[in-house]
């Protein structure tokens, strides 16, 4: 399985943890079981206790009690304390709450501000990342920083186009809603050789992305956009590259829901429903800002 933020470093979703939670002959639904070593014929019965032939002794419990006992409805995974897909849908619905107050408070504050919580989520999301058992309270504080930037970025693209804002969030959900119903109808499905696909891909942008910021900082590209603002055949090549990283944006939420899949057939403890949670918000803000640059792109060149 592909590298997702926090996933493979969980032994809830990678290998290591298929021996803890969910496999192996002495497992059942993810609760080791206890084994019991062969013996040949049949042992005595110890002193007190029932033999073979005889009639066993019954427990101390009345008819009303049984009834109770049986009455009982059983155990959901909440009871258990293991991840569930209504507890991963409540702790993303809580991040991405405090994503969008952290939104709307940056919205209107200068650049050092949402730049700082670019920075601070930056850092916020390795250590996320490469933490084994995820902490809640490093999750929302990723998203309110995260959100600093993604609300101060969208208000400043705001004010030169107007309306730009609503048509990412729009294409953002877009793009999440028809993802999911593919992959809940099991027409996409994450396979290895798309994901090695994906990843060599995932190299491949990085570089370019890091190639273009140096190109503009040297000033050798006059575009807002860098190389992304260069025209091919009257196509700005930031919209092609664009959709291209929105489709692996689209697969990247495919690897979210298996991996959160996995954990919930794993039985995976209660509390990596966390980093189910923040590995969705990354991959969502990382779709948003794609299309919003994308967005970006075209009317600019429009306007040109």
């Amino acid at each position: 399985m592909a590298f997702k933020p926090g996933f493979d470093q969980s032994p809830a979703f990678n290998d290591a943890g298929r021996n803890a939670w969910g496999a192996g002959s002495n497992t059942q639904q993810g609760y080791p079981q206890q084994g019991y070593p062969q013996q040949g014929g049949y042992p005595q019965a110890p002193y007190g206790q029932t033999g073979w032939g005889q009639a066993p002794q019954q427990p101390g419990f009345s008819p009303d009690q049984l009834r109770d006992m049986y009455d009982r409805p059983s155990a959901n995974k909440v009871d258990t304390d293991r991840m569930s897909y209504e507890d991963t849908i409540v702790k993303t619905l809580l991040a991405f709450g405090v994503l969008i107050v952290g939104a709307v408070a940056g919205w209107n504050l200068p650049p050092v501000v949402w730049i700082v919580g670019a920075l601070v989520g930056f850092v916020l999301a390795l250590v996320n990342t490469f933490k084994k058992k995820p902490s809640p309270a490093l999750v929302l504080a990723y998203s309110f920083f995260e959100g600093l930037f993604v609300g101060g970025i969208s208000g400043m693209y705001n004010t030169m186009w107007d309306g730009i804002v609503t048509q990412a969030v729009f294409g953002t959900l877009g793009v999440f809603a028809v993802t999911l119903l593919l992959f809940t109808s099991g027409k996409v499905r994450a396979t290895p050789k798309a994901t090695r696909f994906f990843l060599v891909a995932m190299v491949g942008y990085m570089a370019f992305s890091l190639v273009n910021i140096v190109l503009m900082l040297l000033g050798v590209t006059q575009s807002a956009f860098g190389l992304l603002g260069v025209t091919v055949f009257g196509i700005p090549l930031g919209v092609v590259i664009g959709i291209l990283v929105v489709l692996m944006a689209a697969y990247s939420l495919v690897l979210d829901f298996d991996q959160i899949k996995t954990g919930v057939e794993r039985g995976a403890p209660r509390i990596y429903a966390w980093t189910a949670a923040f590995g969705l918000i990354v991959t969502l803000v990382w779709l948003y800002l794609e299309i919003l640059r994308i967005l970006a792109i075209i009317a600019s060149s429009s306007r040109n």
